[in-house]
């Protein structure tokens, strides 16, 4: 099959001419920056797409969950960074046993949740490399700045952790209304965490990597003094969200999905196969406007329903039952969650497969 119209539908589309430059165009800001690149795999849990990032300079990948690490275990990934503060006996064992298997770093944000990963590695005559997270202004997860040494110190002095530095992620700048806002938010973001690191080599404590970045910020954030690593995931793909934040523009959109009208009800409303088991629930950011966008139009999908994307048709714009459009997801990462492959597709033929490898592993 190389030709899109005998694509069944709902199908998730990506532009391996798009994926490629974009990957390019990261690593070479990062090049620039003087910092490693460590793509966070959320984004496309692919180990095809990891390979990519890695042969094009990536220094290693950045996870979410212990799963997700087994899975790129498995797929030959030597080199993972588990941005989150991962907890309990039981997933430290599941860690001891990848530890042995690739260099493996986790987050952490409190003195309890070091030391229920830091007994297993004790017991085992091991240390696990940890980074503090440092909330600097998202207001999720992580330590305020403040008491970023205190908390620091204590870890540091749990049996079975090693303590090698502090990272954060911006995601507020998510909500920034403008380019120049996210950017400002970047450029915070940057100084918050390394000074929060050279305060904890101040109090003689370890902090010699000092990680950051999400897509929006990662221009900004990754140029700032001090900083050893950027960690963008959302990039290889873009979305329409990155689109009205500014963080690139519709050429640089790689995934679309592929679907079918099959009701136009009013003229005012049609009805697409794709719903939110396949274009997710998330609101586009930095204020929600739909579900998505039908690319070249202007019309964009209104509701969702788990089979149904309805279309609140533009003035003179319609739509015919049988046509197919490209839509363009608010965000990216979840779409690829839901999907089990996506269709790889180059000058408007179909070149392949993707494996979505990693797919709803969140434990």
């Amino acid at each position: 099959m190389n030709a899109l119209d005998e694509l069944p539908t709902p199908s998730v589309l990506v532009d391996l001419d798009v994926l490629e430059r974009n990957i390019a165009r990261m690593q070479e800001k990062a090049n620039r920056a003087g910092v490693k690149l460590r793509p966070h795999a959320k984004t496309h849990k692919s180990g095809d797409i990891s390979r990519m990032q890695l042969a094009a300079g990536a220094r290693g990948l950045t996870l979410a969950k212990t799963s997700e690490a087994e899975v790129f275990a498995d797929l030959g990934i030597d080199d993972v960074f588990l941005a989150y503060p991962v907890v309990g006996a039981d997933k430290a064992r599941r860690l001891l046993a990848l530890a042995d298997r690739m260099r493996l770093t986790v987050g952490a944000d409190s003195l309890a949740g070091a030391q229920s990963l830091g007994d297993a590695f004790r017991a085992a005559g091991r240390r696990l490399r940890v980074l503090l997270k440092i909330d600097s202004g998202f207001h999720r997860v992580g330590v305020a700045p403040e008491d970023a040494v205190e908390t620091a110190r204590r870890i540091a002095d749990v049996p079975g952790i090693e303590l090698a530095g502090v990272f954060t992620h911006g995601g507020h700048g998510y909500a920034g209304r403008t380019p120049a806002d996210v950017a400002r938010i970047g450029s915070e973001e940057s100084r918050i965490v390394s000074e929060t690191a050279e305060a904890l080599r101040a109090a003689g404590l370890p902090a010699a990597e000092v990680s950051l970045g999400s897509t929006p910020t990662a221009a900004s954030a990754m140029t700032g003094r001090g900083v050893t690593e950027c960690r963008p995931g959302t990039y290889v793909f873009n979305d329409r969200s990155q689109l009205a934040l500014g963080a690139c523009n519709e050429a640089d959109c790689a995934m679309t999905v592929l679907a079918t009208v099959v009701s136009t009800p009013a003229p005012d409303r049609a009805v697409l196969d794709a719903g939110s088991k396949t274009l997710s629930s998330d609101p586009r950011r930095p204020e929600p406007d739909g579900f998505g966008l039908v690319v070249g139009r202007r019309t964009r999908i209104a509701r969702v329903s788990e089979e149904h994307g309805v279309l609140a048709v533009a003035p003179g714009e319609t739509f015919r039952v049988g046509e197919r459009v490209r839509v363009l997801p608010n965000h990216a990462c979840a779409v690829t969650n839901l999907a089990d492959q996506l269709t790889a597709v180059r000058a408007g033929r179909v070149e392949g497969r993707i494996p979505v490898h990693a797919r709803g592993r969140v434990q």
